[in-house]
């Protein structure tokens, strides 16, 4: 007889496994899907994001942070120091080592709060009350699972392009990138988006001679113009090589690395060798399996599936969530998505406002933004006001070293209500959180001007920057 759940999560990245950790307070019997194997041949919990994503990424980041710091940065402080070199085994033991503890920790949420693991890849084979998962574990060893309730989190995969074979060895898409076992004298990277200019960020800092091919004529589209000017200002002078409006033509495999030919944005052929190539361009939703015959789950026209507002599909009982659906591809958009379908499986009024959720970019400074940019307003007719204030005066900033970079508002100029809040800083991860607030509650710059902020903190910028909608910044 085959098991019976309440709820069924099939995926175990950030979404499904939080969603099943709430189904599970919330009363449900559940169960959560999940068949990812690490580079040890090992089960993992975690997905794309815990093991070869986020996590990963974030502690080479900052691995490649501090090298940087103590060879070039120490000095205006007073420290001297020489002979520094790179441990990149060690370097890299220490990223695993993080993402082991990161899923560990999952399987010990998973046993807290009564959630069953079942390992292997679902299927959904039949839809209804009750819906039918099979579950294809190691070996071919197959069970069906029967749930009232449904959420598929499985996530998205990289996206390649065509024509061109990603082995992750020599050309790699994210996963190959963070692992290799020696830093590329040249790095070549298609796609300058957010996992381009983070991966090359780290092997630059380690001594990669990195060139960026990206596709688009504009850096950052998504960005507010301000704050991509700015970032094109300081990753150049970092040292990444970016080229725009790039077409690729063809790209080959030899013995000695990787040849791109490419189309610049004159229309001239130009040639790229280097030793190992990034493919960053995008990501797709991971559908792959998921549905078996008869089965008539609808996907949009790009290959999500689709969902309404609430992340119901089209069958009954059956939910969607995080990268798979439509959307921005973020763990943090996934999280609250699995908490918002739990709660709304048990009959509660839970909302997600999709307006304020915070993109970030790891670089160095940081990049992160909440809510609608300058040019979005003016396109939708919107009048606003902006200010904007430098961490290149704040007492914080010059103390640590870290001044590159400002806080900019905007702002209803009618209503002064914050509709949008972009940061370019080292800290700018942390201190967006402020403009997220500020917006989930439908607060004004006034309110933020208002509010007392400690002194020295970085989180006066946000304040002054706030103040200079009124053209009353106090320490400009």
């Amino acid at each position: 007889m085959s098991q019976a759940f309440d709820v069924v999560v099939i995926g175990a990245g950030p979404g499904g496994y939080i969603a099943a950790v709430r189904a599970a307070q919330l009363g449900f019997k559940t169960a959560c899907i999940e068949g990812w194997k690490n580079p040890k041949d090992e089960l993992a919990l975690g997905g794309t994001c815990l093991n070869v994503g986020c996590i990963p990424s974030k502690a080479l980041l900052a691995s490649s942070e501090k090298f940087e710091e103590v060879g070039h940065h120490l000095d205006e402080h007073g420290i001297a120091v020489s002979g520094v070199k790179v441990d990149l085994a060690k370097m890299q033991a220490r990223k695993e080592t993080i993402v082991t503890k990161m899923t560990k920790g999952i399987e010990f949420l998973f046993k807290k709060n009564k959630v069953t693991w079942l390992q292997g890849f679902g299927k959904i084979v039949s839809a209804g009350d009750p819906n039918t998962i099979e579950v294809a574990g190691a070996g071919g060893k197959k069970e069906s699972v029967t749930a009232k309730y449904v959420i598929i989190a499985t996530g998205s995969k990289a996206r390649h392009l065509p024509g061109v074979t990603v082995d992750n060895t020599t050309i790699c898409d994210n996963e190959g990138a963070l692992a290799f076992g020696a830093v590329p004298k040249k790095l070549g990277i298609i796609g300058a988006g957010v996992i381009g200019l983070e991966l090359g960020s780290v092997w630059r800092r380690l001594g990669s001679e990195v060139t960026i091919l990206e596709a688009l004529p504009a850096f950052l589209g998504a960005a507010d113009e301000a704050i991509a000017k700015e970032a094109w200002k300081v990753f150049t002078k970092q040292g990444l090589a970016i080229k725009l409006g790039v077409k690729i033509d063809k790209v080959t495999t030899r013995k000695t690395g990787v040849l791109v030919d490419y189309t610049d944005d004159k229309g001239l052929a130009q040639k790229l060798e280097c030793d190992k190539l990034i493919v960053s361009v995008g990501r797709v939703p991971n559908t792959d399996g998921l549905i078996g015959p008869g089965v008539s789950l609808k996907l949009d026209d790009r290959g999500f599936v689709a969902v309404d507002d609430h992340c119901r599909t089209n069958l009954a009982n059956v939910f969607a969530i995080g990268d798979v659906v439509r959307g921005p591809m973020l763990a943090h958009k996934a999280e609250d998505e699995g908490v918002l379908v739990a709660e709304i499986i048990a009959g509660q009024k839970s909302h997600l406002d999709y307006g304020s959720i915070p993109w970030i970019i790891y670089t160095s400074p940081e990049i992160a933004w909440a809510g609608k940019t300058e040019q979005q307003c003016k396109a939708a007719g919107i009048a606003v006001r902006t200010g904007q204030f430098p961490f290149s005066i704040n007492g914080r900033a010059l103390g640590t070293g870290q001044t590159a970079g400002f806080v900019k508002i905007v702002a209803d100029a009618a209503t002064d209500r914050v509709l949008g809040m972009h940061i370019i800083h080292a800290h700018a991860s942390d201190l967006i959180q402020e403009g997220v607030t500020t917006m989930e509650f439908h607060g004004a710059s006034e309110d933020i001007a208002r509010i007392t902020h400690g002194h020295p903190t970085l989180s006066e910028v946000v304040r002054e920057a706030a103040l200079a909608l009124d053209k009353r910044s106090l320490n400009s």
